[in-house]
């Protein structure tokens, strides 16, 4: 959902970009590094599911509470937090992704 959304804040600028090109851009365009922090926790979630022994409570904790500390939307914040906010201010999609996660966090798990 944010990826789509900073795809169409790109092409507003810069015209419309393939598939392939948009890898590249989130790989290597200043513009979509801040979508980096949200990839490295899809990428630790993956690798603890995948993981041979089980998750252990306290990696869980902790992988919850930095979940929790990245995705607070900040108009005035550091980069990510002034990007997700301004996302969940342009992409009804994105305030109701956030909400459900948000309502993930917050339960009894």
């Amino acid at each position: 959902m944010l990826l789509e959304t900073e795809r169409i804040a790109y092409e507003q600028i810069s015209g419309r970009v393939s598939s392939g090109e948009l890898l590249q851009l989130v790989i290597a365009h200043e513009q979509f590094a801040w979508l980096h922090r949200i990839s490295e926790m899809v990428v630790q979630v993956d690798e603890m599911l995948q993981a041979d022994e089980p998750i252990l409570l306290d990696d869980f904790q902790k992988l919850i509470a930095d979940v929790r500390t990245l995705i607070v939307p900040l108009e005035t914040g550091n980069t990510f937090e002034r990007k997700y906010y301004n996302a969940l201010q342009r992409e009804p999609g994105a305030v109701l992704a956030h909400a459900e996660i948000s309502r993930f966090l917050t339960s009894k798990v």
